[in-house]
C-alpha cells in the first residue's frame, strides 16, 4: 500500500496558510515542551525530597503553565489540574519533612 501524500493547496491563500502553519507548529511545540519540562522539574525535586527547591520550582512552574494555558496551547482545566496535583505533592512533602 502506497503512502498517502498530502496534497498541496491550490489557492495562494491556502499555500500561504500552509507555510505559516509550519512556523506556528514549531512555536507551539516549543511551548508544549517548556510546559512539560517545568512540570518534570518540580516532580524531580519532589522525588528527591528537596522541599525548598520544589517550592521554588513550583512558583516558576505556575507562571509558565498559566501563560501557556492563556495562549490556548493546553486547556485551562488541564493547567489547573496539573497545578493542583503538584501543589498537593509539594504540600505533602512539606508536612512529611516537618514531621
Amino acid at each position: 500500500m502506497a503512502t498517502k501524500s498530502k496534497k498541496s493547496p491550490r489557492l495562494a491563500s491556502g499555500r500561504k496558510r500552509a507555510r505559516q502553519d509550519v512556523k506556528l507548529n514549531a512555536h507551539n511545540a516549543s511551548l508544549r515542551s517548556r510546559y512539560r519540562t517545568a512540570i518534570k522539574k518540580v516532580e524531580k525535586a519532589i522525588a528527591a525530597g528537596d522541599k525548598a527547591k520544589a517550592t521554588e520550582l513550583f512558583a516558576q512552574m505556575q507562571s509558565i503553565v498559566d501563560s501557556i494555558a492563556d495562549k490556548g496551547i493546553f486547556h485551562k482545566n488541564k493547567a489547573a489540574r496539573d497545578k493542583s496535583r503538584l501543589s498537593a505533592k509539594v504540600k505533602s512533602l512539606a508536612t512529611a519533612a516537618s514531621a
